[in-house]
């Protein structure tokens, strides 16, 4: 191992090859996850600078036969990012890759480096007269390479689609230390296989994703943002509905948030004015964008609600009159999880259900989980606009939250994910699989598609150096 320390610090330095050997340094930042549940020893920390670099090192780890963890902002939440606790393991930070390296006006596009945080990129973006649309709550941390290794969804997937949607090229490193550069701002290239989407989303354990060419839209006109009650799911669903024909491709954001969700939010976080939660049960935040004025989209808004509450859709509603109102909306949408953390540790969930069928999947999972965990909280919320629900079960009320992970989680899981195969889901919407998912795709992964996973891993990865564990156990 000395000799593949010696040659890593060869290609990026001295100062970027992080050990354990120097007692001054702290490598919990890249050993632990952001949710604490995984806390790993890594051999080493390599933060590369350049795409030259990375296949550098790359290379290096692979003739050692040391497997590879690439690393983002650390942000996710599957435990797919960290190294195990082998002390073997080398994490590759693309922290130190985060130019924005061209803005293509007249094409649409924007080429960014793949240790660039979110947020960067979206006032960058916004700084040129454009908008990126991927809205993460951590964008503020996540880097787009951890976004695309993902295929991250957020709060606008409902118009712009997931990350996937947004990408048109990549520059990846292989796991022979080769460099494709496929960044093309292409938006036809019937060329072959499209090797694009086998990247996107495969969380490392394919190619190590460097760079990336994004699409980019126009700044809309004019934004609003709308709160409304709901007497129930079947309600929101129709809302749903009646906000599609109204708004068309002006809907860009379409949120649910049951009640016990929001009241933690206004338990743990009472600076927060939550409207319209505590006599109904569930709340929706609606998002029109709008290409004309804002005269024309309050105008669309106030037709759509005015149909809402004709047929008994909506239960009272209000339109934020200025922008900082609006972020004030989105903030207590965002401080859900947040909330829920003050609460204590719970057991999460990031589903996928046909947008039709998920009242009936509410209602009979509720009963279930009730049924067979006397006392559980249920904390439901998500992008109903595109089929996305965070379906958190959190401990009974006075309750050990530590004992209900460690004892019951096994269990809820199980329970959950059986229903969610019943009604046609997905048991992973936008976190991906990581570790902490891996044992679950053989039970509910198509066995041909698990195959063809395989097949695939084997034939771009043969020595399994990158991200072993991660997705296919």
């Amino acid at each position: 191992m000395n000799a593949l320390l010696t040659r890593l610090r060869g290609i990026v330095g001295d100062a970027q090859v992080l050990t354990h050997d120097d007692p001054a340094t702290d490598l919990s930042a890249w050993e632990q996850d952001w949710r604490r549940r995984a806390h790993g020893r890594a051999l080493a920390v390599v933060r590369p600078a350049s795409t030259a670099e990375v296949a550098a090192v790359v290379k290096a780890c692979a003739a050692a036969g040391v497997s590879i963890v690439p690393q983002g902002g650390n942000t996710g939440l599957v435990v797919g990012s960290v190294p195990d606790d082998s002390g073997t393991q080398v994490v590759l930070s693309l922290a130190r890759m985060n130019a924005v390296r061209d803005i293509d006006g007249d094409n649409l596009t924007v080429t960014v480096e793949a240790g660039c945080v979110l947020q960067t990129l979206q006032d960058a973006a916004e700084a040129a007269g454009f908008l990126f649309p991927l809205s993460l709550a951590a964008e503020g941390s996540c880097t787009i390479g951890g976004n695309l290794a993902t295929n991250a969804g957020g709060t606008q997937v409902v118009r712009y689609g997931n990350v996937r949607e947004l990408c048109l090229g990549l520059e990846v490193v292989t796991a022979q230390g080769e460099v494709w550069d496929g960044l093309s701002g292409l938006r036809k290239d019937n060329t072959g296989y499209d090797l694009r989407d086998l990247f996107v989303g495969s969380e490392g354990t394919l190619g190590v994703i460097t760079a990336a060419t994004l699409k980019l839209y126009p700044r809309p006109a004019a934004q609003l943002t709308a709160w409304a009650a709901v007497p129930s799911l079947e309600a929101a669903v129709q809302l749903l509905g009646l906000a599609h024909r109204h708004l068309g491709a002006g809907l860009t954001g379409f949120e649910v948030m049951g009640q016990f969700a929001l009241s933690l939010v206004a338990k743990h976080f009472p600076q927060q004015r939550v409207p319209l939660w505590s006599e109904h049960p569930y709340c929706v935040l609606l998002e029109n964008s709008d290409s004309e004025s804002e005269e024309h989209a309050r105008g669309q808004f106030e037709r759509l609600l005015e149909t809402a509450f004709e047929q008994g859709v909506v239960s009272d509603a209000v339109v934020a009159e200025s922008l900082q109102q609006a972020h004030a909306l989105w903030h207590i949408r965002e401080s859900i999880p947040l909330a829920q953390a003050e609460e204590g540790l719970n057991i999460k969930h990031d589903i996928s259900i046909p947008v039709s069928k998920i009242p009936a999947f509410c209602a009979e999972t509720d009963a279930l989980l009730q049924r067979e965990v006397p006392g559980v909280r249920l904390v439901n919320f998500g992008h109903l606009g595109d089929g996305n629900l965070h379906y958190n079960v959190q401990a009974p009320e006075g309750g050990d939250a530590s004992a209900f992970l460690r004892d019951m989680e096994a269990q809820v899981n199980h329970l959950v994910f059986d229903q969610v195969r019943r009604f046609d889901g997905s048991i992973s919407a936008e976190h991906g699989v990581g570790s902490l998912k891996a044992d679950k795709l053989p039970v509910y992964k198509d066995p041909v598609a698990l195959a063809l996973m395989r097949s695939i891993k084997q034939a771009l990865d043969p020595q399994n150096i990158l991200n072993p564990g991660r997705v296919l156990n």
